[in-house]
This record gives structure tokens, C-alpha cells and sequence, in this order.
């Protein structure tokens, strides 16, 4: 899982679409270059402007930020089930 932090006065607003349910927003998650920077992000993200505008040079706003979550350690089996070793014994 990852977290994005938006600031959405910087999305260009041009550069939505329409679709069948509505508009829509494409956005590019980047790492940083350096791993994760003093305050815990991971990367940025950048508002995709569209083929055409990009191959005339332009470039998408940076809007954001986004970090990794925490892993989360696997859960133990749990004692009501009932172990592969023994398939005769009921686990209630």
C-alpha cells in the first residue's frame, strides 16, 4: 500500500478528461532518486498532461507526494485452526 498527499490548487485542470463516468485525472508516481527524503517520502507525483503536450516539452506539475506503509507483519495461524500434521483432531 502507498500513500499520496495531493495538493489539488496545483492540478492543471486542462489536462483532465471526460469519461464514460465522469472526469478523470491520470497522475505518475516517480521515486526519488535518492530513496526516501527527510520527511519519510518515498517519491513524487506527477499530473500527466498528455502525449501531445508532453512531446512539445512540456512538463506535467509536481502536485504531491507519496510513502510506503509500513509492512505489516504476517499474522500467526491461529489457534482454532487446526494443524496439518493432525487431521483427525477438531479445532473446538
Amino acid at each position: 500500500m502507498q500513500t499520496l498527499k495531493i495538493n489539488v490548487a496545483k492540478i492543471d485542470k486542462t489536462a483532465l478528461y471526460n469519461g464514460a463516468k465522469g472526469s478523470y485525472l491520470t497522475l505518475n508516481l516517480k521515486e526519488n532518486k535518492d530513496g526516501t527524503d527527510q520527511y519519510g517520502n518515498d517519491g513524487f507525483i506527477i499530473q500527466d498532461i498528455g502525449k501531445d503536450r508532453r512531446l512539445a516539452g512540456e512538463k506535467g506539475p509536481i502536485i504531491g507526494n507519496w510513502k510506503r506503509a509500513a509492512a505489516y507483519a504476517p499474522k500467526e495461524p491461529s489457534h482454532f485452526m487446526a494443524s496439518a500434521d493432525s487431521e483427525d483432531e477438531i479445532p473446538f
